[in-house]
């Protein structure tokens, strides 16, 4: 069992309980799943770049990601049909609670001038959307086999029904709020 999760089970969902006075169990606030998102711009449509982009992604989060192709050529855009626009994967189990672990603890420390993450990402129904301008942070990342420098997004879903709940779960998960 992954460290992250079985602080969660041992300490956290305890003081949740007692915080919110759940008359359930099953109501206590906990991370469904953890989507990352990256979009590409014209630079990547050559194959090789995409499949280090590819292979990045799937060292920092340990599974291969999904790419996403256009439905629709759109001109302005210098978009073709079933041109490559981005990759994805969604994150469950104990792969989410390693990637979270690892995020937390290794990877947002090492951002230069790092003085927190903001507590106004969160969407209104206690799920964080976070946004990385590039993948140099993760410890699993050389810097000298980097190509590009491409940023993602993250996204990470909980149960809880409010913004209070999911920024109280997080805060106790250790994420490093301002």
């Amino acid at each position: 069992m992954q460290r992250l999760k079985s602080f969660y089970l041992k300490d956290v969902k305890d003081a949740l309980l007692k915080e919110f006075n759940y008359d359930n169990i099953s109501k206590v606030p906990k991370i469904e799943k953890i989507i990352i998102n990256r979009g590409f711009d014209e630079t990547c449509q050559n194959s090789k770049i995409l499949e280090v982009l590819s292979n990045e992604l799937s060292l920092i989060s340990g599974q291969k990601p999904i790419i996403t192709k256009a439905k629709k050529a759109i001109a302005g855009f210098k978009v073709k049909e079933n041109m490559p626009v981005g990759m994805f994967m969604t994150l469950r189990g104990e792969k989410m609670y390693s990637f979270l672990d690892r995020l937390i603890n290794l990877s947002l420390p090492r951002i230069r001038d790092f003085q927190g993450i903001s507590h106004k990402s969160f969407d209104g129904q206690g799920n964080y959307n976070l946004g990385l301008n590039d993948q140099l942070m993760f410890p699993e990342i050389e810097f000298d086999k980097v190509l590009k420098i491409q940023g993602m997004d993250i996204s990470i879903v909980t149960t809880g029904r409010t913004d209070k709940e999911g920024y109280r779960l997080l805060q106790l998960l250790g994420m490093p709020f301002k």
